[in-house]
């Protein structure tokens, strides 16, 4: 009789996931729920922490049931600059405006892998800047200012 392994990393993660979900579900239980037509403040926190307890579960049940086949190894390109690109757009979202941030997120987060190229990234990046700024600054009203303030005053 051979007994499984399981996968841990899998399982960890699952059971983090579970743990952060219920953290959040405690934290707002005093929160008013609402309708998904009529949203109370208690309502996306809920929603967020619910899609998470199912991904939770997904992970730790496959961490069960599937034996471990060992853990990657880490690759630091990526992981500095998806971190670059999220720091960058913190930094950078109110004192440069909406459009650098986004531009300079999609730039760090093309260095991640070695098969992005720099014409296609700032295409992109364009591209993506102008949709981030129609959607939260034209479509939604978001006070989010476009360009570095004073640029074009």
């Amino acid at each position: 009789m051979t007994r499984r392994r399981v996968d841990l990393p899998d399982l960890l993660l699952g059971l983090f996931l579970l743990l952060v979900a219920t953290i959040a579900l405690v934290a707002t239980r005093k929160l008013a729920h609402g309708t998904a037509a009529d949203m109370g403040p208690g309502y996306m926190p809920r929603a967020i922490a619910v899609v998470l307890a199912g991904f939770g579960l997904f992970f730790a049940g496959r961490g069960l049931l599937r034996p471990h086949v060992g853990i990657a190894t880490v690759m630091l390109r990526p992981l500095l600059a998806i971190a670059a690109a999220v720091a960058a757009f913190a930094l950078l979202a109110e004192r440069a405006g909406l459009a650098v941030a986004a531009l300079a997120t999609i730039l760090l987060a093309g260095l991640a892998t070695k098969e992005s190229r720099l014409w296609e990234s700032l295409g992109f990046g364009v591209v993506l800047a102008g949709a981030a700024v129609l959607l939260f600054v034209q479509v939604l009203k978001l006070p989010i200012p476009v360009w570095p303030p004073g640029l074009f005053e």
